[in-house]
């Protein structure tokens, strides 16, 4: 008997082109749209077959950023290509796999309740549509901001007036304990922070969609009357203290909004708040922490809460300097500029926004160092190498070992000096780079191997004279010079495109706010970062770090509040709020 042969299940791919009538509609979300021609992906959701996706998934997709809204009048072809990389970038900023493609996985971070603001930028020009720009004023120009509860769910057995006031109060305290914002409740119709809790279309061009979907949005400050206003759904089942599974946890959505009511955008960090998918319950209010990176960014924004004592005079700034030398050292990314040096964690966090100065974390280097050329983590016994002009230093952990400074001849280097060394995780092997040659040594075997120095061209892309070089944890090597850094993947010696990129933003988290998105379109390597360290003196002779663009405002006074006599006082809430907690 012959056996059967072997077949392969239909894969999921791209459809046949149709062509919808070209006619305008609304979905019920009060955003006219044009039904065009779309390639429409496909689905295979059982094994045995692709079925065809709804419409839904391409305004999903549009009304979160990742495709360009039709026009209204001609329609608008989405090509496979458009459609592929919008599914990616999407993929790429929930979280998951890269795939190109809507699976079961994809559809159902799709389906999972958010926040309504986009994760990307809109194209300008949007018509009928008002938009809630992700370029918005970086910040509020005064530190003092009013709030008030303007209309209080009506459906909640749960959650009475005065919870609710307390929850939006230690929502918003939960920013102001780290930056330098002082919120108060008022009781008059100028609050800054104007709270509603209001169903379907509520009349500011973002309506409701019901149960899920999306749950609650913010605007950003400068918005002109909206600024600041934070709306949630009424439909939704709000919910304090209740198990993951019932309903929706109104503080840790406010939380999350009211970071967009003061600046923030959406971030694909898993861990953040920030994050534009509903996580679930935080914990209790009166012990939250913000996760680090969302820290930073508001850090970034407004400087820190409490002052740090000044920097010596000769210490860098890490959003404009370029680098003596980078290297991976435990996992961690340690970033060098003369003295100095910052450090990050695995996670790619920055451990402080103010450098540490090295001889006092690697002890046994000459106090009076100005700078080191070069550093690595030697395979095998990790121990740490420092590098400087004819020198070098080995350290276990923060401590030289005895015998230091040796020659550079012992690797069989020219007394030329080194500019960058790293060990590629391809094959184990040390790179050392001087000019515009290389050489490959084996500190396994404590000799430098045959055939070397290698012109450095033949690592396809990369420019002569680099500053450093490191391995990283996701396999790529990076190689560093100037401002700019290159990312050589896997096994390659050629350049990955699109790079270079900025060391500052994308590992220093120098840039602002707005650029915290998703790509879906090319970088161009002209892009250039503009900050600068604005510091803002105490009275106490410090200064609070702030790294901003040179459009923020200077921070104003404190308005006069309204009256507050007809509020309980909020002392009296938290005192309940923490009965509640007990």
């Amino acid at each position: 008997m012959k056996p059967k042969p072997l077949t392969t299940p239909p894969q999921c791919g791209w459809g046949r082109h149709i062509t919808l009538t070209e006619t305008q509609h609304n979905n019920g979300d009060g955003i006219p749209r044009a039904r065009g021609p779309f390639f429409v992906p496909r689905l295979n959701n059982t094994g045995h077959g692709c079925d065809r996706l709804p419409k839904s998934t391409f305004d999903w997709l549009s009304k979160f950023g990742y495709l360009p809204p039709p026009d209204p009048v001609t329609g608008q072809l989405q090509t496979k290509e458009a459609l592929t990389k919008a599914i990616k970038a999407m993929q790429k900023f929930g979280g998951l796999k890269e795939t190109g493609v809507l699976d079961q996985e994809t559809l159902g971070l799709m389906k999972t309740p958010r926040c309504s603001l986009p994760d990307v930028s809109e194209t300008e020009g949007t018509v009928g549509r008002r938009k809630r720009s992700l370029n918005p004023q970086n910040k509020w120009n005064k530190r003092h901001l009013s709030w008030r509860v303007r209309t209080f769910p009506k459906d909640s057995a749960l959650l009475g007036r005065d919870t609710v006031r307390a929850l939006m109060y230690y929502a918003l305290k939960v920013w102001s304990d780290i930056a330098p914002l002082n919120f108060h409740e008022v009781a008059g119709s100028d609050a800054d922070i104007q709270i509603d809790f209001t169903k379907a279309d509520h009349n500011d061009g973002y309506p409701f969609d019901g149960p899920g979907g999306t749950v609650a949005h913010a605007f950003f400050p400068g918005e002109r009357f909206t600024a600041g206003d934070t709306h949630f759904d009424d439909d939704e089942a709000w919910t304090f203290r209740s198990p993951e599974s019932h309903g929706m946890d109104l503080f840790a959505v406010a939380v999350h909004e009211f970071g967009h009511a003061i600046g923030l955008v959406h971030t694909s960090a898993i861990e953040s708040i920030m994050r534009p998918y509903y996580q679930g319950p935080v914990g209790d209010p009166l012990k939250y922490d913000l996760p680090y990176e969302d820290k930073v960014r508001v850090w970034q924004l407004y400087g820190m809460r409490f002052p740090f004592p000044l920097l010596a005079r000769d210490a860098p700034d890490r959003c404009t300097s370029h680098f003596d030398a980078v290297a991976q050292i435990r996992g961690e990314a340690f970033f060098f500029k003369g003295k100095y040096f910052w450090r990050l964690t695995r996670e790619k966090h920055l451990v402080s926004l103010r450098p540490a100065q090295i001889h006092r974390f690697w002890r046994g280097l000459p106090p009076n160092l100005d700078s080191v050329d070069a550093v690595y983590e030697r395979p095998g016994d990790h121990k740490i190498v420092f590098f400087k002009g004819l020198k070098y230093w080995v350290f276990k952990d923060n401590n030289v070992e005895e015998g230091y400074p040796r020659p550079i001849s012992d690797f069989g280097l020219p007394l030329e000096g080194v500019d960058a060394v790293f060990v590629w995780l391809h094959n184990d092997k040390t790179y050392f780079f001087k000019d515009n040659r290389y050489w490959r040594y084996d500190d396994h075997l404590r000799r430098m191997d045959l055939g070397y120095p290698k012109d450095s061209s033949l690592w396809k892309g990369l420019p002569p004279h680099l500053d450093d070089a490191m391995r990283w944890s996701d396999g790529s090597s990076y190689f560093f010079k100037g401002k700019e850094y290159w990312r050589v993947p896997g096994s390659d010696m050629e350049v990955e495109a699109g790079y270079p990129r900025l060391i500052a933003k994308d590992w220093l988290l120098c840039t602002e706010m707005q650029s915290d998105s998703p790509d879906t379109q090319p970088k161009s390597t002209e892009t250039r970062v503009n900050v600068q360290n604005h510091p803002d003196h105490a009275e106490n002779g410090y200064e609070v770090c702030s790294c901003t663009s040179d459009t923020a405002s200077p921070l104003g006074v404190r308005p006069s509040p309204s009256p507050v006599w007809l509020l309980p006082p909020l002392w009296t809430l938290s005192l309940a709020l923490r009965s509640e907690l007990l």
